[in-house]
């Protein structure tokens, strides 16, 4: 990976006359007094900035507000995050009958819209978790309440899609047995469900950007299942966005990137500097909710079948060419790896090419595999919020190992380099979620999933911000301003903390501007 003052460096457009913020708490229990940037980078900081130096033109009294480095989420995917938030939210419903429900409800309220394009107006939902039903999805279901219009349901952790006879035949699958498709499989079914327009899209993806923006969010690393380069340098071209972005590269994409010279933290033409190229995203395994995250010990139920253990997504050789060829290129690689076997693998893969990177997850590992995470100069980009929300899915399903589950606590103490994301949709595009997940491991007012795990708060806000523990004169000015300081924060509070204002190189995404 490049250096985090590349991935971070202002832009052209950031050079602005100088802003001083007083009143302020320097960093999460620091001092108060007063920041001051010019051309999109911290200059002067402390209980001593005179805000009438150098003529300043802008000066924000903040009233004791807190200021921190700006937040990245590591793993999102933009599009799919920006089109959920148009489509039926399945969150939280317990059993294939309340899904069937809750389908039925919005095909009575909605009438079928006539697309320009002739295609079939598709009933679309979004986060369904099956992992605890009582009942099974299957097409018959949802047959029941909707038989003739499309019906296309995507599950919360994106590995699984539920569709019904005539969602089914839409995409190719008519005659599929149940309906409920899995890892590949269902990625397949999902990209040939008719499009959203691009420039609608492309709109949705402003607005979440803007949305993460009023979070405290300064950046993402977009792992769309695209061709995200292209759909990227189309975005910059045509608006400027809300955060920076790094735009992840797909193995179908790999060799036009190699071709036109492009590494990890190079700017794309014509964004300003604000996009940037990502890492090559890989996959070891599946999920946990679909029981297809590749481990080492059998899933309970399904002992003796061909998927007992998960799945294997890309073998352990044509793993080691991939990411041999992108890292020989200048692209890092990220290795979407799960399970304790999965995570085995992509760091016997990162230790045979010899070269740092990514796992993407993280989420079981075995005890001797925690300290080769900072041996490699492997980063753990994980997602906090996923502890939380699967805390039951894994009490059931990896029953017996779950010490050893989301195991933050292990892997900073081992010295790992931690960078926290959401994986939206898979959940929201939040970063102070994963911030109290990581530091309270429980987010329904159940005592702490082992809590041996937490980790404090700075180490949480670092994790959050690419590593910047502190503020520094010649940071960049990517900042995030809030009411309540984080040390400070009850763990509801953390959870909801209040975001005043955000400023990327220096210049208000968010808040008074």
């Amino acid at each position: 990976m490049t250096s985090s003052d590349t991935l971070l460096a202002p832009t052209g457009d950031d050079e602005t006359a100088s802003l001083t913020l007083t009143g302020v708490r320097l960093g999460a229990g620091g001092p108060l007094g007063a920041l001051r940037v010019a051309d999109g980078r911290i200059t002067a900081l402390g209980p001593d900035v005179d805000a009438a130096q150098a003529g300043e033109t802008d000066v924000r009294d903040l009233g004791g507000r807190t200021v921190l480095p700006g937040l990245w989420d590591a793993h999102v995917h933009l599009g799919q995050w920006a089109g959920v938030r148009h489509q039926l939210d399945l969150a939280g419903l317990a059993s294939a009958r309340a899904v069937a429900d809750a389908v039925r409800a919005r095909t009575h309220t909605t009438q079928p819209v006539t697309r320009p394009d002739a295609q079939p107006d598709v009933v679309v939902g979004y986060g369904f978790r099956d992992g605890l039903w009582p009942d099974l999805p299957h097409k018959d279901v949802l047959d029941a309440v909707c038989p003739d219009r499309p019906v296309a349901l995507v599950s919360g952790d994106l590995h699984a899609a539920w569709l019904n006879s005539a969602g089914l035949a839409l995409v190719g699958r008519a005659g599929h047995p149940t309906g409920l498709l899995r890892e590949g499989e269902a990625f397949a079914a999902v990209s040939a469900l008719p499009e959203v327009p691009v420039d609608v899209l492309d709109r949705w993806v402003a607005e979440a950007c803007e949305a993460a923006a009023a979070r405290g969010v300064t950046g993402v690393v977009d792992f769309h299942f695209a061709d995200n380069l292209a759909d990227w340098t189309r975005r910059a071209a045509a608006r400027r966005p809300a955060v920076r972005v790094e735009a992840a590269v797909y193995p179908a994409h790999l060799e036009a990137a190699i071709a036109r010279g492009l590494r990890t933290g190079d700017a794309l033409p014509g964004s300003g500097g604000l996009v940037r190229v990502g890492p090559l995203k890989l996959f070891t395994d599946g999920s946990l909710n679909t029981r297809t995250a590749l481990c080492g010990d059998p899933y309970p139920g399904l002992e003796g079948t061909a998927e007992a253990y998960g799945i294997e997504e890309t073998s352990y050789d044509s793993l080691v060419r991939l990411m041999r060829r992108a890292a020989g290129h200048g692209i890092t690689p990220a290795v979407h790896a799960i399970g304790d076997r999965a995570n085995t693998l992509a760091l016997d893969a990162f230790a045979a090419v010899g070269h740092e990177g990514r796992i993407e997850h993280a989420q079981l590992l075995t005890a001797a595999d925690v300290p080769r995470f900072a041996a490699l100069g492997v980063t753990a980009g994980v997602q906090p919020a996923h502890a939380t929300d699967d805390r039951d899915m894994a009490d059931r399903h990896w029953a017996g190992r779950t010490g050893r589950a989301f195991a933050y606590g292990d892997l900073l103490a081992a010295g790992a380099r931690l960078e926290f994301g959401s994986d939206a949709p898979v959940s929201p595009l939040d970063p102070w979620l994963g911030v109290a997940a990581a530091v309270h491991r429980t987010a329904d007012g159940r005592p702490a999933w082992h809590p041996e795990q937490r980790i404090p708060v700075r180490d949480a806000l670092a994790a959050s911000a690419r590593g910047r523990a502190a503020l520094a004169v010649g940071d960049v000015a990517d900042l995030v301003v809030v009411d309540v300081d984080p040390l400070e924060a009850d763990a509801a509070t953390l959870r909801a903390m209040p975001v005043h204002a955000t400023l990327l190189g220096g210049r208000f995404t968010h808040g008074p501007g």
